[in-house]
């Protein structure tokens, strides 16, 4: 089936399931272009539950699909592919979590948004990239507890010198690898673009970063900032609608090869097709997980 077709049938099939696509930033193009909303996994969760669909088609990566259905409880929400994960997401357990909570018995436990509900659920509240020194600075406590992501974390301890932000050894490893010497030689390529960072980046590479930004604070940036072009220190799928947004400007990767998330491109459009036609693969929580985990995410929302 051809690609004009394919689209065909997703379009009506997605009216008569009343349906709605979210694909995160870094999905396959032809995924963000079927999309009713593209951003960041929380923003599309909180999108999404706004709106009248009784089905939620989350293109993105496990996690996302179980935060959509933790502010959606009462949606039916679907993930295309059953199987994929993120590898931060998968670094750390819920013992992880008792085992720190235990050791800082004191300590708010923050987690980023990039975890699994029974993680969340675990919290005392929730964090994006884009909110994570904010969320911080809203706590009365010297000692937090910061998960999974160690980048995320090590990037907002530098806006709080009087607190101490222990952190999990957890990281996106799209993010992690990328390496200060990667940058330098793109710099040295493109001299006139600047350079932003995603905060899931090692701090040596932050520290070359002109700006510090989420993908949808990236997307944003791009749009305001009066520079003409621009390096991207997140995964390669972001450049995409980058060049879209922005016609009349140039955006360069430093690492194009190396920050692929191969789980992000597990979805196509006949995946999606065979998602509204059997729907497939639904997400089901625990009642009390979704509670908990929910109050972690409410408590953010509340303050940011």
């Amino acid at each position: 089936m051809n690609k004009e077709k394919l689209v065909e049938k997703i379009l009506k099939l997605k009216k008569k399931r009343k349906a709605i696509i979210l694909a995160h930033n870094y999905q396959p193009p032809e995924i963000q272009d079927i999309a009713d909303l593209r951003g960041d996994s929380l923003e599309l969760s909180l999108k999404a539950s706004k709106t009248d669909a009784e089905v939620i088609v989350f293109c993105g990566v496990f996690f996302m699909a179980e935060t959509a259905k933790i502010v959606s409880p009462k949606k039916k929400v679907l993930l295309p592919v059953k199987e994929v994960y993120c590898e931060m997401a998968e670094m750390i357990t819920p013992e992880d979590v008792i085992a720190l909570k235990n050791k800082y018995p004191s300590a708010p436990v923050v987690t980023y948004v990039n975890s699994y509900a029974e993680i969340k659920a675990l919290s005392d509240i929730c964090c994006t990239s884009a909110n994570a020194v904010k969320v911080v600075g809203t706590l009365k406590e010297k000692t937090v507890i910061m998960l999974p992501d160690m980048n995320l974390a090590q990037y907002t301890q530098r806006f709080y010198p009087d607190k101490r932000i222990i952190y999990h050894e957890g990281f996106c490893p799209f993010h992690h690898f990328l390496t200060p010497e990667e940058v330098i030689k793109a710099k040295e390529e493109h001299p006139s673009a600047i350079f932003i960072a995603h905060p899931e980046c090692r701090p040596e590479v932050i520290d070359l970063a002109d700006y510090v930004a989420s993908t949808s604070g990236m997307l944003r940036l791009a749009k305001e900032l009066p520079y003409k072009e621009f390096i991207i220190g997140t995964e390669v799928g972001l450049l995409y609608p980058l060049s879209k947004e922005n016609p009349d400007k140039k955006f360069y990767h430093p690492s194009p090869e190396k920050m692929v998330c191969p789980s992000m491109k597990k979805i196509s459009l006949e995946i999606v097709l065979n998602a509204l036609e059997n729907l497939e693969f639904e997400i089901n929580l625990p009642e009390e997980i979704i509670k908990n985990a929910y109050s972690a995410v409410k408590r953010m929302l509340e303050i940011v």
